[in-house]
């Protein structure tokens, strides 16, 4: 079965039942009992296929090895339907938990900037419609907005008497000015938002977020660095709300024990100061290191937590003061006030909402206990 076959598609190869040549340029292609020996590439670089049917096993199995292919595309299967975008590949948009956690929607339309200050994203998901997205984390969105910031926002409202000025660093999404001018006891809220370009994405696409909240008279808004605003202001605030990334980002040295401190001499007297802390799930070690620092600083801490869909988890807060006490209210004096104070259209927070906010699984009372 020896044979040599030569230029274009001429063939002098006994034995054998089909011979396919390409013919676009000469090769040659010896044919042997050692194998099959190639000619030349094309002029682009492409490998000329010389494909021969034969009863040899040997030649057969030679031929399995040469055309083997070098690469396997596998598909996976879920629920018995062929994926073509899995789980962590667009349109899947994901954001990391933990080490060994991650959570995420389909997303359709994501329009992606970057800011002088971090990565910027919009983007259109089925369940929560227009999502922003801050250096990969999920901030906030137009149909969840409330579950969050109603319960930054409230909780520690309600229980001051009567909170007439605001501070709020970050929130440029205008969710939780939103929230805290409901209150009609605020004469002021102070917006201080680092990253302008935050604000002007909320308001061209999250009107279901902010409400148009920048129209409100009583909201002030300076663009710049809050911890500066912080340690040059002589005014005092009944309430101080921090609405910043996480603590393992770069607003962590807002959650450091001196920027801490110099919140608290902002305050005034019975004021109180209003932060998240991350999951008591997937950030455990972060939640308490972060509330034994709280308690470094304020006399009174009271920790609290809702799940937050958006977030894919049970989400830690606090209200941190020298006298004011988040849980004292009762349930009849929380609607007193939400009535008094002419507070309305609230999707989460209400009555028994607020003391069950801060009745603590048991894993997450004893991860925030006092050591």
């Amino acid at each position: 079965r020896d044979g040599l076959l030569h230029g274009r598609g001429t063939a002098d190869m006994k034995g054998f039942d089909a011979i396919i040549v390409n013919a676009l340029a000469d090769l040659v292609v010896r044919v042997d009992a050692t194998g099959i020996t190639l000619g030349p590439r094309l002029s682009d670089g492409r490998q000329v296929l010389v494909l021969v049917a034969d009863d040899n096993a040997d030649m057969r199995s030679y031929l399995h090895r040469l055309l083997a292919p070098r690469h396997a595309v596998r598909q996976q299967l879920w629920r018995g339907d062929i994926a073509t975008d899995g789980v962590g590949q667009y349109p899947w948009v994901m954001e990391q938990l933990s080490p060994d956690a991650a959570f995420g929607f389909r997303a359709d339309n994501v329009q992606r900037r970057q800011t002088p200050y971090q990565t910027l994203e919009m983007m259109d998901t089925a369940h929560f419609g227009r999502v922003m997205r801050l250096d990969n984390c999920f901030m906030t969105s137009e149909r969840d907005e409330f579950f969050y910031h109603e319960c930054m926002a409230h909780p520690a409202a309600i229980a001051h008497p009567a909170p007439r000025q605001a501070l709020i660093l970050g929130g440029g999404d205008g969710g939780l000015a939103e929230e805290l001018l409901k209150h009609n006891t605020l004469e002021r809220v102070v917006l201080a938002e680092l990253d302008e370009a935050v604000i002007r994405a909320s308001q061209a696409e999250l009107q279901a977020v902010h409400r148009n909240v920048w129209s409100d008279p009583r909201l002030q808004v300076r663009i710049g660095d809050g911890m500066a605003l912080i340690a040059t202001t002589t005014e005092r605030f009944d309430l101080l709300v921090l609405d910043l990334t996480d603590p393992d980002t770069p607003a962590g040295s807002l959650y450091a024990p001196p920027a801490l401190q110099r919140m608290r001499q902002v305050l005034a007297p019975g004021g109180a100061l209003v932060l998240h802390l991350g999951s008591p799930v997937f950030h455990p070690q972060q939640v308490q290191r972060l509330v034994r620092s709280l308690r470094g600083v304020f006399p009174q801490v009271r920790c609290y937590g809702v799940y937050v869909p958006l977030y894919g988890a049970y989400w830690g807060m606090a209200v941190c003061s020298d006298t004011l006490d988040a849980t004292a209210p009762t349930a009849a004096q929380v609607r007193e006030r939400l009535q008094a104070r002419g507070v309305g259209d609230l999707q989460y927070y209400n009555p028994a909402v607020h003391g069950a906010l801060f009745a603590l699984p048991n894993y997450y009372a004893q991860l925030v206990a006092p050591a």
